[in-house]
């Protein structure tokens, strides 16, 4: 017998968690945080519905806190197996989770010293030192599609997404599951790529497999047609207008490396004048290193770039802020610049520091440029909120608001249909729809359904399947 339980990315985009159990191995496909709502959040400080000891191995699509926060989480409560994971995803990891311990201490310091906390005193789900610790169980392994024995009787093999660096497309093969005790082979998109998008190469065809499990974040709907270093251009000439400050909240690892690339080729072009750029995250300049260090994952535009020995993550005028110190000295700086800042839903990070100086001024601009879920401060501010709470205080919301839809690292519904085209000879017996809240995910269902014909489902919190 086998199965798959679903613990995250069931009815939202976050906490990415599947329990997979088969004959002698029990595993986890990926170990990601909750974020938004706080019914979600809530969900990060409950023990999990297995015992951390009793997994035999751990298995990750990719390196966003999504998919990865829960790790160190899960290591502090004993787990102690491999983590395997793609190259590029290894390199991330090692950035992200120090990070987003160290991130979390600073915050739970920071609510005790201003009395912003109902808890006494305010805790860090983990520290920096618990991430360090599930860094040193990763194992990573080429994404070039070979089998890796992963557990008893398990294999995984990973191949390019084109989300993010390293990000993966993960089949499982389960030795003698299945009603027939013949194997059965799982698949999991992990998170897929927008096609076409600057860096990374585009997503590769998926395997054939018996249960499919694919996101649909934007199941309900499309990219803006308008070509996302258009809107770059068209929004920083109207700030210059103004004088005023552009605020983008972005990932530092994927979408960060995107702008820069894309604001360094405009100024290349002379279609905008040379501004600051400041790029305030210190993960942001080493996830910037480690996608220059791994060339088997670059697209032909970057590596063209490259060869004409011009480094395309630099911008003509860009610092990055690394110290406290550096990026408190940015708040002395005036006129038209750009502050690209993390975190990318305004969940956390530095980027909070900025938004309270800069959405009560008239003459500024916040940029959205990638998914934001809801409960998220961002969500609450793109859908036109007039204040928001930040650090609990309540900040007026006056600036400029813009969004690039074009800019995602997510594929749509119809660039989704489009991976899944080379599976319409042997379709899989099952296809679930994760990682998406609950309209779109219901929608995506029903492009599948009328495109493919497939057995769809969305699966729910806790929902547990055989894989028979």
């Amino acid at each position: 017998m086998a199965s798959i339980t679903f613990l995250g990315g069931a009815g939202t985009v976050t906490g990415s968690k599947y329990l997979v159990e088969s004959t002698g191995a029990r595993l986890l496909v990926d170990c990601g945080m909750f974020q938004g709502l706080k019914e979600l959040r809530e969900r990060n400080w409950q023990d999990p519905p297995f015992d951390p000891k009793s997994l035999d191995a751990v298995v990750i699509t990719h390196a966003h806190i999504d998919h990865t926060g829960y790790l160190p989480r899960l290591v502090a409560m004993g787990y102690s197996r491999p983590i395997y994971c793609s190259r590029g995803t290894s390199d991330l990891v090692k950035i992200l989770l120090p990070d987003a311990g160290r991130l979390q201490e600073e915050e739970a310091d920071y609510r005790n010293r201003h009395n912003l906390t109902k808890h006494d005193p305010a805790l860090p789900l983990y520290t920096e030192r618990d991430a360090r610790a599930a860094i040193d169980l990763l194992k990573p392994v080429p994404n070039d599609g070979n089998p890796v024995e992963v557990a008893n009787g398990v294999r995984a093999s990973f191949r390019i997404a084109g989300h993010i660096l390293g990000s993966s497309l993960v089949l499982l093969e389960l030795d003698g599951a299945g009603d027939d005790q013949k194997g059965r082979r799982i698949l999991f998109s992990g998170d897929l790529g927008h096609y076409d998008q600057p860096i990374i190469r585009d997503p590769v065809a998926p395997p054939a497999c018996d249960y499919l499990l694919v996101e649909s974040t934007y199941g309900d709907r499309l990219h803006d047609p308008e070509d996302p270093k258009d809107a770059l251009e068209r929004i920083i000439k109207d700030a210059i207008k103004r004088n005023g400050a552009v605020l983008i909240p972005a990932f530092a690892v994927g979408r960060t490396q995107e702008i820069v690339y894309l604001i360094r080729e405009l100024e290349e072009e002379n279609r905008i004048p040379v501004l600051p750029v400041r790029v305030d995250s210190p993960m942001a300049a080493a996830a910037t290193q480690a996608y220059g260090n791994r060339k088997e994952e670059q697209d032909e535009d970057y590596a063209s770039v490259l060869a004409h020995r011009v480094y395309p993550l630099r911008t003509r005028n860009m610092l990055t802020a690394s110290s406290r110190d550096e990026s408190k000295k940015l708040n002395d700086e005036r006129g038209t610049r750009i502050i690209i800042s993390a975190s990318g839903m305004m969940t956390g990070g530095r980027v909070l520091h900025h938004a309270q100086r800069i959405l009560p001024d008239e003459h500024a601009t916040i940029v959205f440029v990638g998914y934001q879920a809801a409960g998220t401060t961002g969500r609450r501010i793109l859908n036109g909120e007039k204040e928001v709470k930040i650090y609990g205080q309540w900040v007026p919301v006056r600036c400029h608001i813009e969004r690039i839809g074009g800019f995602s690292a997510h594929a749509d519904w119809k660039e989704i249909l489009r991976w899944l085209a080379p599976l319409q000879s042997t379709p899989p017996r099952k296809t679930f729809l994760t990682h998406g809240e609950e309209e779109s995910a219901a929608a995506m269902a029903e492009h599948i359904k009328e495109s493919l014909g497939w057995n769809v489902e969305v699966p729910e919190y806790g929902e547990k399947d055989e894989l028979k």
